[in-house]
């Protein structure tokens, strides 16, 4: 999967231009539940789309090419992988995991490794695309370059998995209603889950 990054890094991120509407309302999602305070981490930050708008100014990134972008948009973007973080212990206010969980190849150990770089009471905000909507299928059906590898879940699972690692306090916030090329106008995100296609799981470290 890095290699595919790499060589399709520029790929990768006109999504967002030709997407523009569709990128605007999965990040209006996220500023519901991102902390505009705090010491922020990305795991996975691609090319820096989120990062920079969220104000999260340190992220890691297993692709040099997505790294390069990245860094040219203020992001502090280092080498790494969410299995084996290289941080310290309850260091960050919160971690977030934007679309990545579906790439990792180890999501349980992921989140415990995020749970372990997490102060008290900390938050972990997963933003993914749900498996059992309309647009996990499209997704599934459509088998881009990026996500033909990818791995999808459902948010049954995920928040299963972050309740087994100790996390507690859940806010879901869901939007893309429709697909991404359907979207002419930033949508408005909507509390839960079960409509939209792309939602946003925020939990807190107990």
């Amino acid at each position: 999967m890095k290699s595919i990054f790499d060589s399709c890094a520029k790929q990768y991120d006109s999504w967002y231009e030709k997407y523009h509407y569709a990128y605007l309302s999965e990040l209006a999602a996220l500023k519901k539940v991102v902390p505009k305070k705090g010491i922020g981490l990305e795991i996975g930050s691609g090319t820096g789309r989120f990062a920079g708008l969220l104000g999260i100014k340190c992220a890691l990134e297993p692709s040099a090419a997505m790294r390069k972008i990245a860094q040219s948009r203020g992001v502090y973007a280092i080498p790494g992988y969410g299995e084996k973080l290289l941080l310290k212990d309850s260091y960050f206010d919160y971690a977030a995991l934007i679309v990545t969980i579906c790439f990792v190849k180890d999501p349980k150990k992921v989140i415990l490794e995020t749970k372990r770089v997490l102060k008290k009471n900390g938050k972990i905000i997963i933003a993914m695309v749900d498996k059992n909507s309309f647009l996990g299928c499209y997704y599934l059906r459509k088998k881009s370059v990026f996500y033909k590898s990818a791995r999808f879940f459902n948010i049954s699972e995920i928040s299963a998995m972050l309740k087994e690692a100790g996390f507690k306090k859940f806010k879901f916030v869901q939007t893309m209603f429709k697909k991404p090329g359907e979207i002419h106008s930033v949508e408005k995100p909507v509390k839960g889950y079960g409509q939209g296609g792309f939602v946003v799981i925020s939990a807190e470290k107990a």
